[in-house]
């Protein structure tokens, strides 16, 4: 052994340097909601609203009748292995049969299955943005949209969410947000956190702006179809049929059964 790797022994390791895209990786929601200390004697019943899983503050539940599919389909023992990487066949057709429209036909060649609505979102980010890319993102917000995009290398321009306006977008603040570098637009309808289902006109509007500048359309709609009596849910894709949009769902939230 040379003298070199003799000292490099003796002085042992050094702390392993972090790459700079993790450093860039910071997830705002996590940092606050690991760090909350809750206090365990209240005059008043504590509501937790601090993440969207109803079912671990135990004020909702797993449907029985989702456990008892799961369980038979394992028992049969012919799902066991690994899957092909977009998902089942059968499953992405079952979801394709679910949201196709006249507006956006959809076979299973058009849905991918992820690990999670989070999931889909970084990798739409990651599939869109080059470094010095950016994407629109509504204000207020889902903090992921950003953490994501940042990690990418890429950079965040923001939209408003206007209360006056019952939270819908103010399309003059996109206007003024968008630039030659602009990739893409994120509209998350229902909103997370607002509350807001967009209407119909509302969703026309901004699909003229998205053709306008030819952004594809990023929907979040994890929370699809949970609205209050009398109000509409449309997804936007079902809308056009000349302006590209990714559309994300998920069981979590309309099936109760987050983490599955």
């Amino acid at each position: 052994m040379d003298g070199k790797s003799e000292n490099s022994e003796a002085e042992g390791w050094d702390s392993i340097p972090a790459s700079r895209r993790s450093e860039r990786t910071v997830n705002p929601i996590r940092a606050i909601v690991d760090a909350l200390q809750i206090p365990s004697h209240t005059k008043k019943p504590l509501l937790k609203l601090s993440l969207g899983d109803p079912t671990v503050f135990g004020n909702m539940d797993v449907p029985d009748s989702a456990i008892e599919d799961v369980v038979s389909k394992l028992r049969t023992k012919k799902i066991n292995g690994y899957l092909p990487s977009t998902g089942l066949p059968e499953a992405r057709r079952a979801i394709a049969m679910k949201f196709t429209s006249p507006a956006s036909p959809l076979t299973e060649s058009d849905v991918i299955i992820n690990s999670g609505a989070s999931g889909s979102i970084r990798m739409i980010i990651e599939t869109l943005l080059n470094p010095g890319d950016n994407i629109l993102l509504p204000a207020p917000g889902f903090p992921l949209y950003e953490c994501c995009a940042v990690s990418q290398g890429a950079s965040c321009r923001f939209y408003e969410l206007r209360s006056e306006l019952d939270w819908e977008a103010d399309v003059k603040s996109m206007e003024k947000a968008v630039d030659k570098h602009t990739r893409a637009i994120l509209v998350n309808n229902p909103s997370n956190p607002c509350g807001s289902v967009f209407s119909r006109q509302h969703l026309i509007q901004i699909l003229h702006f998205a053709q306008k500048y030819k952004l594809v359309v990023v929907a979040d709609e994890i929370y699809a179809n949970i609205t209050f009596k009398d109000t509409e849910f449309i997804p936007i894709a079902s809308l056009s049929k000349e302006v590209p949009v990714l559309s994300i769902g998920g069981l979590a939230k309309q099936y109760c059964v987050p983490g599955w």
